[in-house]
């Protein structure tokens, strides 16, 4: 990784997981207020933040960022300021990249730059994203937590109608009541038990979410 703290744009992407009815992909959770496509990615928010400075690489693994209405910038974990921490971080993108961990809260997309020098001499900043858990709660990347970039076993979602499903906190505390729970992830359909309503997708290695009505 050379990722420098000195450039990098940074957009955010505070992406829900995706779950599939009936061959339709999911929306984003009601926090993140964005509908997913057919190839099971969230829309995009972008952002003009410009880190701080801080540390040496740009939003490591274990550095924090801040929050701000229009951007995110590294600071001290320690900070008043720092708001979330990074679980994961890779180059690339989210598509072609390692998934996030199950339980990431939201996703930072790095854009590419190239600057006129950096410090291993390549003159380019590569383009990245960064798995991020908010340091309290609440954790929309949680079992039932109603968000995220990936739907996980116990994760809500209710009917948005045309085969369309989005994802909602399991307490009710969403602007929509929950309607089917993700109660098992399976290799295939069949693996589910006889009592799945809606079935998921998950991705990974077990892709299919067994989901029942709640």
């Amino acid at each position: 990784m050379h990722v420098r703290s000195g450039w990098g744009a940074l957009a955010a992407l505070v992406a829900a997981g995706t779950a599939l009815l009936t061959g339709c992909q999911s929306a984003p959770g009601d926090g993140a207020g964005a509908e997913g496509g057919a190839d099971g990615r969230g829309a995009e928010s972008p952002t003009a933040p410009r880190p701080s400075g801080y540390g040496a690489v740009f939003l490591a693994v274990d550095e924090c960022s801040s929050f701000g209405r229009t951007s995110f910038t590294e600071v001290s974990c320690a900070s008043e300021r720092a708001a979330a921490r990074v679980v994961a971080r890779h180059d690339g993108t989210v598509r072609d990249g390692p998934r996030c961990p199950a339980t990431t809260d939201f996703v930072l997309h790095i854009s590419e730059q190239r600057p006129s020098s950096d410090e291993d001499g390549d003159g380019a900043v590569p383009r990245g994203y960064a798995c991020m858990r908010h340091l309290q709660p609440p954790h929309p990347g949680d079992p039932g937590g109603g968000g995220g970039p990936r739907t996980i076993v116990g994760d809500c979602v209710y009917d948005l109608g045309d085969g369309r499903v989005r994802e909602t906190a399991c307490d009710g505390s969403g602007r929509r009541e929950p309607e089917f729970e993700v109660t098992k992830a399976v290799g295939t359909r069949s693996d589910c038990p006889a009592s799945t309503a809606l079935y998921v997708r998950l991705g990974g290695t077990t892709p299919v979410g067994c989901a029942r009505p709640v």
